[in-house]
């Protein structure tokens, strides 16, 4: 590997991890999502300066360019993150329309228990019911 395509690879590793370190200070970025982010990038960043094991791992593929490689482990980290972000936005939806059920059951029981009481003001996501002559 070129030294310049080294550093620029060291680099781009080393802003990465620095970028999810600066997001989760901030708290644009949870820790529970944060760790394949950084684990990512530190394997980046280990593959960018250990030049051997990048080598090593080239000629184990079958890779000419060793620097491919980088690229094979970064499509492969971003597979992996896009499976496990999608599997938790999954979970998510799941845990949002249980609640939104538990809401409206919730709702329902309330309205039926106070029958002199007037009906719930009209909110997002409740339609408002005509009134009757």
């Amino acid at each position: 590997m070129t030294s310049v395509v080294q550093i620029l690879s060291v680099a781009v590793s080393a802003a990465l991890l620095v970028l999810v370190v600066e997001l989760v200070r901030r708290r644009r970025l949870t820790e529970e999502y944060s760790f394949i982010w950084i684990a990512c990038a530190v394997a980046l960043l280990a593959l960018s300066i250990w030049r051997s094991v990048l080598d090593a791992a080239a000629s184990l593929l079958g890779v000419y360019y060793p620097p491919a490689v980088l690229l094979l482990v970064l499509i492969l980290f971003v597979f992996v993150g896009l499976l496990y972000f999608s599997v938790m936005v999954s979970r998510q939806r799941q845990q949002i329309e249980r609640l939104i059920e538990d809401l409206a059951i919730l709702e329902a029981r309330l309205r039926d228990t106070s029958p002199g009481a007037a009906p719930p003001e009209p909110g997002p996501g409740r339609p408002v019911e005509p009134e009757s002559h």
